[in-house]
C-alpha cells in the first residue's frame, strides 16, 4: 500500500506541474500575439531606415559623421540581448552561445570586446564561464519602449563618438515564428554604406539645413531604431520559445502520467491478488 500510495501522490504531482505548463503556453500565446503584431509594425520602418542610411553613407566620406567612419582593429562593443526569464527551452543558451563564440573566436580580428548584456540569463551564463562583463540591464525586457531604446541608443552612440570602441555589434533572437527564432549577430556601427551596382540610378540628396545636421539628427535615431527593433524581435522570439517549450512539457506530462497510471494499475492489481491469495490461503489453513 505504501508503494501505491507513492506511485498517486507522483501521478498528483505531474498533473498539478501538466497544469502549470499549461497556463503557461497559454500566457505565452497571447503575449505572443501582442509581439508578433509590434515586430511586423516595426520592420518596414527600421528597414526603410537602414535602406536610406546605406545609400546617404554610399554617397558620403567616411569623416562625414563620426558614425560613418571605420577606424582600426581596436576594442569593439558586444550587446547581446536575452530575456530575465527562463523556461523557454534553448533561447537563451543559443543567444549567449554565439555570443561567446563570436568573442573567443574572434573572426573580426579586434584585440578586445566589451559586453552590454541586456536581460538576466545572459550575464548568468557569460559570468559562468568566466567572460568579463561590462554593464548590465535587467527587467527592461518585459515591457518595451522606445524611449528604452533611445536610452541605449545614445550611450552607445556617446561611447563610440568617444572612440572608446571601434565596432557595435548586436547578437540578438531575430523572430521567424512561434517554433522558430534565428540567433543574428549584425554589425550595428559604424554603419556600413550598401554596395550599389553601377548600372542603377542612384539619386542623389539634398540637405536641408545642411549635410552636417541632418546626419547629427538621423544617424543616432538609426541606432535607436535598429536597437528597438532587436529588442522587439527578442521579446517575440522570448515567448515563442516559451509558448514551444510548455507545449512539449504537457505533452511530456500527459505521456507521464499515461505511464505512472499503468505503473499504478498493475500495482493495485498485484495487490488485490496477493490480499486474494491470503484469504483463500487462510480458509483452507481453517478446514
Amino acid at each position: 500500500m505504501a508503494n501505491l500510495k507513492a506511485i498517486k501522490k507522483r501521478i498528483a504531482s505531474v498533473k498539478n506541474t501538466r497544469q502549470i505548463t499549461k497556463a503557461m503556453k497559454m500566457v505565452s500565446a497571447a503575449k505572443l500575439r501582442r509581439a508578433q503584431d509590434a515586430v511586423v509594425a516595426a520592420r518596414p520602418y527600421a528597414n526603410k531606415m537602414l535602406e536610406v542610411l546605406s545609400n546617404l553613407a554610399a554617397r558620403e566620406e567616411s569623416d562625414g559623421h563620426a558614425l560613418l567612419q571605420e577606424r582600426g582593429r581596436g576594442r569593439a562593443l558586444v550587446v547581446l540581448v536575452t530575456a530575465d526569464r527562463g523556461l523557454c527551452g534553448g533561447f537563451n543558451v543559443n543567444v549567449s552561445k554565439a555570443a561567446e563564440r563570436f568573442i573567443r573566436d574572434n573572426a573580426e580580428g579586434y584585440e578586445g570586446y566589451d559586453l552590454m548584456v541586456i536581460g538576466r540569463k545572459g550575464k548568468e551564463y557569460l559570468r559562468a564561464r568566466g567572460i568579463p562583463l561590462g554593464k548590465v540591464y535587467e527587467n527592461i525586457v518585459g515591457s518595451i519602449s522606445y524611449s528604452t531604446a533611445a536610452l541605449l541608443g545614445q550611450e552607445i552612440v556617446a561611447g563610440y563618438e568617444a572612440e572608446n570602441y571601434d565596432a557595435v555589434f548586436l547578437v540578438y533572437n531575430a523572430f521567424r515564428s512561434a517554433i522558430s527564432q534565428d540567433v543574428t549577430v549584425s554589425k550595428l556601427l559604424p554603419v556600413i554604406p550598401r554596395q550599389v551596382e553601377s548600372e542603377v540610378y542612384v539619386a542623389d540628396y539634398l540637405y536641408e539645413p545642411s549635410r552636417a545636421e541632418v546626419l547629427g539628427q538621423v544617424l543616432p535615431k538609426h541606432v535607436e531604431v535598429q536597437i528597438f527593433r532587436a529588442l522587439l524581435e527578442s521579446v517575440a522570439s522570448e515567448h515563442g520559445a516559451r509558448m514551444s517549450a510548455m507545449d512539449s512539457a504537457s505533452k511530456n506530462a500527459s505521456e507521464m502520467i499515461g505511464k505512472l497510471t499503468l505503473v499504478y494499475n498493475r500495482a493495485r492489481q498485484a495487490a488485490i491478488t496477493k490480499e486474494l491469495m491470503e484469504i483463500i490461503s487462510g480458509a483452507e489453513t481453517i478446514k
